[in-house]
C-alpha cells in the first residue's frame, strides 16, 4: 500500500507512535489509509452542512475496511465575495485548493482521496487536485439546494440579485425585496438553479468521478447521506483495484463532459474549469472545443436561470444520467468511457431512463438545436469570448449598440442602478481579466441589475472577467486577450460602435485597423491593483480565460 511508506517497518515506529496519539489504534494504521479533503466551513450555505457529508463518507470508508483521516481546504461563497473586493480572491482560490490537497497527499502518502467540495471554485479546484495527484480517488458534493417560494413561485438566489434591479426601476418595493431574501434560499447546498457548482458537480458524473445523483440529490435529502456513505465504501474498492484517475479520465470522457453541459445549458464557467482540469490531466481542451460540440448537441434541459426547472428537478427526472441515456440514442455519448464504479458509462446507462419529459425532453425535440454556449470571436475578442446564447432573447442575436466604458464592476454598476444606462447601450467592463482584475471577478450584480431593470434583452454587457451561471441575458465574458494584456478591449472608446451577431457569433468592434492601430500605440499597460499578497503572485503568474485562467511556470 502507498501509506506504508509512513507507517512500516521497525523505522517506522515515530510514526506509528504518532498515530497512536491520536487515538488511532495499531490495527486501524495496518488498514488502507483515506484521506478525506473537506471544505466545510460556516461561511458558505453549501458548506454549512459538509461535516455531517464527511461522517457519512467515513462511515462508508470503515464499513469497507478502510481509515479515514480528515484534513480541511478553504473555500469562497461567490454570492457573499459579489460586488467587492472579495470577489478578486473566488478565482484565485482554485488554485490554493489545489496546491493545498497536493501537499497533503504529498506530506501523507494516503491509500485513496475522497474529495467533498459544493461550491463554485472548490468544485474544480479539488479535481484539478485530482487529476494532479492520480491516486485513487472519488469526489463527492454536498448537493444542491432546494428552490425557495415567493408569491407562489419558485424562486433562487439569482431571483433576489435581479429583485435589486427590480427596486431600482420601481419595479418592487424594498418590502418585497425583504420579504424575498428571506425565502429564496431555503437551506443548506448550492444555489438552486444550473450555476457554476451545479453545472460542475453534474459534469463531475459525466466526468466518470463521481457516483451517480452528485450533481442533483438535495442536500437536505437522506440520499445525500446514502450516496456519501456508498462514496466512502466505494473508494476502498478503488483501491483494492489500483483504479485511478487517469485510468477514468480521457480525453473522451471531457467530450462527454461538455457534451452533457451544451445539453443542459450550464454556467459559462465550465468554458474556464474543464480546461484547467484538463491541463492537470495532461490534456489540452481548447476553447474551440466548445464550440464544436456545441453546435452538435441539442439543448434538452432548461434550467434555471435561462429556464423553469431547478436541480431537484432534474433529480426526479432522473438526473445526469438521464440525460446521457437521451443523448446517447444520437451516438452523442461515448460509452467506452470509465466510471469510479468500476463500469463503463454504456454499462451505467442501462439502469437509467428520463423520468419527466417536460426536464429532459427528447432530442428529437429539444428546448434548442444547439448547446448552451456559443464561442464568439472578431476584432474585438481575437482569442475568443464566451456567451451563454441560451440566455438571450433570439431578438438580441443580432446587435449593434454604442460603447459605454468603465474600468470596473463597481463603475458600471453604480451606473445601471442610477439609470445612467438606456437600451441599446453597450456595456464594456475591462481591467477585470485574470491578470488586470486580477482574479476574473464574477459580475452577477451589473447583469442582474440589468435584468431586473427589463434591460437584458436590448442592452449588452461585455467583459474580460466572468460571469456567474445565474447570468442571462447579452453578457459575454471572457473577452480574450484580456485588457491588462493589451487586448483590444482596452482601446475601445466611449460613443464607439459593437456589433454582436451569435448566428456568426462573432463581436466586433466598428473601428478601423488603423484608428485601432493608433489607440494601440497610445495604450500604456497600467498599474497592478493589488501589488501585496497572494492575488498579486497569482497575477504574475496566471495565464488568459482561453487557457482557463492557469498557472505558467
Amino acid at each position: 500500500m502507498r501509506s506504508d511508506r509512513m507507517k512500516k517497518g521497525i523505522e517506522k515506529a515515530p510514526h506509528r507512535s504518532l498515530f497512536q496519539a491520536m487515538g488511532y489504534l495499531r490495527d486501524e494504521v495496518e488498514r488502507p489509509i483515506i484521506s478525506i479533503a473537506n471544505s466545510a466551513n460556516e461561511v458558505i450555505p453549501g458548506h454549512i452542512h459538509l461535516h455531517k457529508i464527511s461522517q457519512a463518507v467515513k462511515d462508508g470508508i470503515r464499513l469497507a475496511g478502510g481509515t479515514p483521516m480528515e484534513f480541511f481546504t478553504i473555500g469562497v461563497c461567490d454570492g457573499i465575495a459579489m460586488n467587492h473586493e472579495g470577489m478578486k480572491y473566488s478565482l484565485g482560490s482554485r488554485e490554493l485548493i489545489c496546491d493545498s490537497v497536493e501537499v497533503m497527499a504529498k506530506a501523507y502518502p494516503f491509500d485513496g482521496l475522497v474529495l467533498i467540495a459544493n461550491c463554485d471554485k472548490i468544485i474544480p479546484g479539488m479535481l484539478m487536485a485530482m487529476m494532479r495527484l492520480n491516486i485513487p480517488a472519488i469526489m463527492v458534493s454536498g448537493g444542491p439546494m432546494l428552490a425557495g417560494r415567493f408569491n407562489e413561485r419558485e424562486v433562487d438566489l439569482i431571483s433576489v440579485f435581479e429583485g435589486v434591479g427590480k427596486v431600482a426601476a420601481g419595479l418592487m418595493s424594498s418590502g418585497e425585496l425583504t420579504s424575498l431574501e428571506s425565502c429564496a434560499c431555503p437551506g443548506p447546498g448550492s444555489c438552486a438553479g444550473m450555476f457554476t457548482a451545479n453545472s460542475m458537480n453534474c459534469l463531475s458524473e459525466a466526468l466518470g468521478v463521481a457516483l451517480p445523483g452528485n450533481g442533483t440529490i438535495p442536500a437536505v435529502h437522506a440520499a445525500r447521506t446514502r450516496l456519501a456513505k456508498m462514496a466512502g465504501m466505494k473508494i476502498v474498492e478503488l483501491i483494492k483495484k489500483d483504479l485511478k484517475p487517469h485510468d477514468i479520465v480521457t480525453a473522451d470522457s471531457f467530450i462527454n463532459a461538455i457534451t452533457v453541459d451544451m445539453a443542459f445549458g450550464g454556467s459559462s464557467n465550465t468554458a474556464l474549469h474543464l480546461p484547467a482540469i484538463a491541463h492537470e490531466r495532461g490534456l489540452e481542451l481548447p476553447l474551440k472545443a466548445f464550440d464544436e460540440i456545441s453546435e452538435m448537441v441539442p439543448h434538452i434541459c432548461n434550467m434555471s436561470p435561462a429556464g423553469p426547472h431547478h436541480l431537484e428537478d432534474l433529480y426526479y427526472a432522473g438526473g445526469v444520467y438521464a440525460i446521457m441515456k437521451e443523448l446517447s440514442k444520437k451516438g452523442l455519448i461515448n460509452k467506452n468511457c470509465m466510471t469510479v464504479e468500476g463500469k463503463k458509462i454504456g454499462q451505467m446507462l442501462k439502469s437509467f431512463e428520463v423520468m419527466n419529459r417536460d426536464v429532459v425532453r427528447p432530442v428529437e425535440k429539444p428546448y434548442h438545436e444547439k448547446g448552451g454556449l456559443a464561442v464568439l470571436s472578431g476584432t474585438l475578442a481575437p482569442k475568443g469570448a464566451i456567451v451563454k446564447r441560451i440566455g438571450v432573447a433570439e431578438s438580441a442575436w443580432h446587435f449593434v449598440g454604442t460603447a459605454k466604458v468603465f474600468e470596473s464592476e463597481e463603475e458600471a454598476g453604480e451606473a445601471i442602478l442610477k439609470g445612467r444606462i438606456k437600451s441599446g447601450d453597450a456595456v464594456v467592463i475591462r481591467y477585470e481579466g485574470p491578470k488586470g482584475g486580477p482574479g476574473m471577478r464574477e459580475m452577477l450584480t451589473p447583469t442582474s441589475i440589468l435584468a431586473g431593470r427589463g434591460l437584458d434583452t436590448t442592452c449588452a454587457l461585455i467583459t474580460d472577467g466572468r460571469f456567474s451561471g445565474g447570468t442571462r441575458g447579452l453578457s459575454i465574458g471572457h473577452v480574450s486577450p484580456e485588457a491588462a494584456e493589451g487586448g483590444p478591449i482596452a482601446f475601445i472608446h466611449n460613443g464607439d460602435r459593437i456589433e454582436i451577431d451569435l448566428n456568426k457569433k462573432s463581436i466586433n468592434l466598428l473601428v478601423s485597423k488603423s484608428e485601432l492601430e493608433k489607440r494601440r500605440k497610445k495604450w500604456k499597460s497600467p498599474e497592478p491593483k493589488i501589488k501585496e499578497g497572494y492575488m498579486a503572485r497569482y497575477a504574475r503568474l496566471v495565464t488568459g480565460a482561453a487557457s482557463g485562467g492557469v498557472f505558467k511556470f
